[in-house]
């Protein structure tokens, strides 16, 4: 039996299936990682999404973030691996996926129940008020920009360094790794805390790990029982056939 076969088996007769993805599953979208050689990190000051620094530079912060994250991601599209776990999702052979990324892929996707680690940042929240809007219904022209409500300034609303990561999307994680009988791991280095302790505590709960990474990953040989190693839609390309689903 190889990998796939019994990583498919592991998922068809499971009760409960949870995706847990990072940056690597966005990359063949063209979204690089923040990390490593050649992440985003290597080229901008990691700085410009401090919060504290947000609140004294909001226009210098946001002539960054609208580089970064409105021209350079505003085109990425979803890829086989995102539309791979939402064909499982509508086949009820996957329940939910617990993403770090902030891209909205998955949901474009067409994925239903996601838990967003790191908040979206296709939505922008303003910081006096508390309305939500999408990034469309804003002018990313007027730096920064501001509330049509009560112009107050308006951040992206994902988690910038030094502020707490969701509640709501920690509490429903800790709940699936406690009660998922399999854990899809993709493009995750499991380097970034605190979603890094997500998968070990579903291992602990008697999760299996199927790992699906490019490069062996800080929870390889520790907690993974499945390596499939390839690029993201490569693996779930090749999972999604084994499952029946192509």
């Amino acid at each position: 039996m190889n990998e796939y076969t019994e990583a498919a088996r592991l998922i068809q007769k499971a009760g409960r299936v949870t995706g847990f993805t990072g940056a690597g599953i966005s990359v063949e979208s063209g979204i690089p990682p923040f990390r490593g050689e050649y992440g985003l990190w290597s080229r901008y000051d990691p700085g410009c999404l401090e919060i504290n620094y947000f609140h004294a530079h909001p226009k210098e912060a946001w002539d960054v973030i609208r580089e970064i994250f409105y021209d350079f991601f505003g085109t990425a599209q979803p890829n086989a691996a995102h539309k791979g776990l939402a064909l499982m999702e509508k086949k009820g052979l996957l329940q939910t996926v617990i993403t770090q990324n902030i891209d909205n892929l998955h949901q474009e996707a067409g994925s239903k129940e996601v838990f967003e680690f790191h908040g979206n940042s296709k939505y922008l929240l303003c910081l006096e008020c508390g309305n939500r809007y999408h990034v469309s219904e804003v002018d990313l022209k007027q730096r920064p920009p501001s509330c049509a409500k009560c112009n107050g300034l308006l951040k992206p609303d994902f988690v910038f360094f030094g502020e707490a990561i969701p509640e709501e999307a920690h509490s429903r994680a800790v709940h699936e790794a406690q009660v998922s009988d399999v854990f899809i791991l993709i493009g995750t280095t499991g380097e970034v805390m605190p979603a890094a302790f997500i998968p070990p505590l579903a291992h602990q709960n008697g999760a299996a790990i199927i790992e699906l990474n490019i490069e062996p990953s800080n929870y390889t040989h520790q907690i993974t029982d499945i390596f499939l190693r390839a690029r993201a839609t490569e693996a779930m390309t090749l999972l999604v056939e084994e499952l029946g689903l192509s």
